[in-house]
């Protein structure tokens, strides 16, 4: 049997499998009335991957195509594939993986800096597209954490969340917390299949938190949101804080995250400093 219908049929089957293991809610879609097909359905594939479901179909019953390595990429974003399973079937169709990503290094304008600054005792920070903190005010690092003092590794949200003792006395409902955390994560990883930078944090964490390897299968998915945080301090105690959520126009992937309280709160946490 010739190479390329072997490496065809091997590609059908690899998104079959991945179509099945996948439900509607995993990538945002209505579940609707009662299924027969077990997860997706292959139109719903084609339609979040923005190929035609015949085109779909043929790939997925193993019919000797080319598709380029636009249409792998779109496929493993919409079928949820991890850094692995995108380089193999690139690998499959193209015989090679496909080209890294540049790994990118995220700056902030010097006016959003003195933004985050001047909003004290508000607090406020800036997280980049893997939760990296950029940016935060006296008052953030008062009440969460000292930001710039932690080794550069370990400027992350979800790190810190996961894997340091002090996020637990922090947060006053830690683990819905936590949870919400990490599913806001695997919403956005599903816009970024292969960033070495998603993929390197993930396998950190599972490595890290037993938590992350007990939700993570659960494929709980989160979207961006404001609301109300709790948060517990050694001096002010439990406080309440509204929080805003605002993506940057000039980079989407980047979120300031302000807060705010009742007067009197504001005026104890700046007593902190």
């Amino acid at each position: 049997m010739p190479q390329t219908t072997i490496r065809a049929r091997e590609l059908g089957e690899l998104l079959r499998s991945r179509r099945e293991r996948l439900q509607p809610a995993d990538v945002g879609l209505p579940t609707g009335a009662r299924r027969r097909t077990r997860g997706l359905r292959r139109e719903e594939v084609a339609q979040l991957a923005a190929i035609s479901s015949t085109y779909y179909t043929y790939l997925e019953q193993g019919r000797e195509m080319r598709p380029s390595r636009q249409v792998l990429d779109s496929l493993s974003a919409a079928l949820r594939l991890d850094a692995a399973e995108r380089s193999h079937i690139h690998e499959l169709i193209h015989g090679a993986p496909p080209a890294e990503t540049p790994a990118v290094v995220e700056t902030l304008s010097p006016a959003l800096v003195s933004l985050v600054d001047r909003l004290d005792p508000c607090p406020a920070y800036v997280t980049g597209r893997c939760w990296d903190v950029l940016a935060s005010n006296r008052a953030a690092r008062a009440l969460w954490t000292d930001w710039p003092a932690r080794p550069p590794e370990a400027r992350n949200l979800l790190w810190w969340m996961f894997t340091d003792p002090g996020a637990r006395q922090v947060m006053v409902d830690w683990p819905a917390e936590a949870s919400a955390l990490l599913g806001r994560f695997r919403t956005a990883t599903a816009r970024h299949p292969g960033d070495p930078g998603f993929s390197t944090l993930l396998e950190r964490l599972h490595a890290a938190s037993p938590e992350v390897r007990e939700w993570w299968p659960q494929h709980r998915v989160v979207p961006l949101s404001s609301g109300t945080k709790r948060l517990r301090h050694p001096v002010l105690g439990e406080i309440e804080l509204e929080h805003v959520v605002l993506q940057l126009a000039d980079n989407p992937q980047q979120k300031l995250v302000t807060f705010t309280a009742t007067d009197q709160v504001q005026d104890r946490i700046s007593s902190l400093f």
